[in-house]
């Protein structure tokens, strides 16, 4: 599966009949499914040279097993296949994306496939798109095409009541356009997929489905952290090359979740971890940065423990210890929770309320809630076992801005 984007809305469905052009022994019929911008019908031979440049694509090598290296040869017997599963009852049903590009010129876009699942009531969605054809909301409308025919046309014999989609982690094109077409995520399977570069480890894989009745549309926010520079602090995307400015804590361990804390050794998990959550609208994370030279001080985030965030985010924040003491945990805070008030029209979150956590005796992270408008609203006690024996109690804080209780 290649990297695919979307965001777009699902017009009409449109269906017709078309045979396939490609030679093979008798088959039926392909459905052709429009929507008005994106057209599937069957694969031609005319595809061969744009199916060949797709599948030699080092996104396509990433993500998928296609043959390695991939001739003009694949690609003719591949469509020979396709347009002969046509005429097998329990055949995979395989569709050529048309798209029109801006000179008006229809273009070969990908593929995209049904296969039939565990039951003739199932199904499981496979694609992929030509690099020209990224970045321009197609795979979604593809997806939305293909999930509407199956839900009201018993493809294999039987109404279809659930279609699966999976894809390797880290595949962010193929789930952002399964997430834009109104699939719900389950979660992650543990080395579930071959290594398509030939690794000894299965890899991880999502996974995700959509039934009859579902809306064809995003069914939760997919978040992203707004580039917001301060005085002393910038706020961004967190980069890979980061783990080279995290630096040992010392804090007590009660101070932080273990899991929250910022190490080398986990930090592609750690950001596997926060990335997952800004698509699941549940989140959004920030690297903060010295405005001057960029390199990575802590993070800042703002997320919700109950889904995706609503009127009410937590802020949450960590420094590396070089860079305590100067004021920019209190500027990043500042700028995140500048980011949650403000209206969505505005880029900003719209949240009413904001809240806090924070170890009692913390008088560092307090005073950074403190500078930002929080006041404490309730105290847990003996909550944090700290070191030594003992428990230690907790704080609560709450922002509420001028209007918000009226």
């Amino acid at each position: 599966m290649t990297q695919a984007y979307a965001g777009w809305q699902a017009d009409a469905v449109t269906e017709t009949s078309q045979p396939p052009v490609a030679p093979t022994s008798a088959t039926t019929p392909v459905v052709i499914l429009s929507d008005g911008v994106v057209t599937l019908r069957a694969h031609s031979v005319d595809d061969a040279d744009a199916i060949v440049e797709q599948s030699s694509d080092p996104a396509s090598l990433r993500w998928t097993t296609v043959p390695r290296p991939y001739s003009r040869a694949d690609a003719l017997g591949w469509i020979e296949r396709n347009s002969a599963a046509w005429a097998e009852p329990g055949g995979t049903r395989s569709w050529a994306i048309e798209w029109t590009d801006g000179t008006g010129a229809a273009r070969y876009g990908g593929t995209i496939d049904l296969r039939p699942g565990a039951a003739p009531s199932t199904g499981e969605l496979g694609f992929g798109l030509h690099p020209d054809a990224r970045g321009r909301g197609l795979m979604s409308r593809a997806v939305r095409l293909v999930v509407g025919h199956a839900f009201s046309t018993p493809v294999w014999g039987a109404p279809v009541g659930r279609i699966h989609w999976r894809a390797v982690v880290g595949n962010w094109g193929s789930r952002r356009a399964a997430w834009a077409a109104g699939f719900t995520f389950h979660g992650t399977i543990p080395g579930s997929h071959p290594d398509p570069e030939g690794g000894p480890l299965a890899l991880d894989t999502w996974t995700a489905s959509i039934t009859p009745g579902d809306t064809l549309s995003a069914r939760t926010p997919w978040l992203a952290p707004t580039e917001v520079t301060g005085e002393r602090v910038r706020l961004r995307p967190w980069r890979p090359d980061d783990v080279d400015a995290i630096e040992p804590r010392d804090d007590p361990d009660h101070w932080m979740p273990s899991r929250s804390i910022l190490r080398r050794e986990t930090f592609a998990a750690w950001l596997l971890t926060r990335q997952e959550r800004m698509s699941e609208g549940t989140a959004v994370d920030w690297c903060v940065a010295d405005v001057e030279t960029d390199r990575a001080l802590g993070s800042v985030t703002l997320f919700s423990r109950v889904g995706p965030i609503g009127d009410t985010a937590e802020l949450g924040y960590q420094l590396f210890p070089s860079a305590r003491g100067r004021g920019a945990a209190k500027e990043a805070a500042r700028l995140a929770v500048a980011h949650a008030l403000a209206p969505a029209s505005e880029g900003g979150l719209g949240v009413r309320r904001l809240v806090g956590e924070t170890a009692a005796d913390n008088e560092a992270s307090n005073a950074v809630l403190r500078s930002a408008g929080f006041v404490p609203f309730g105290r847990e006690h003996a909550v944090d076992r700290v070191a030594g024996g003992g428990w230690g109690d907790g704080l609560h804080w709450e922002l509420l801005p001028d209007g918000a209780t009226d």
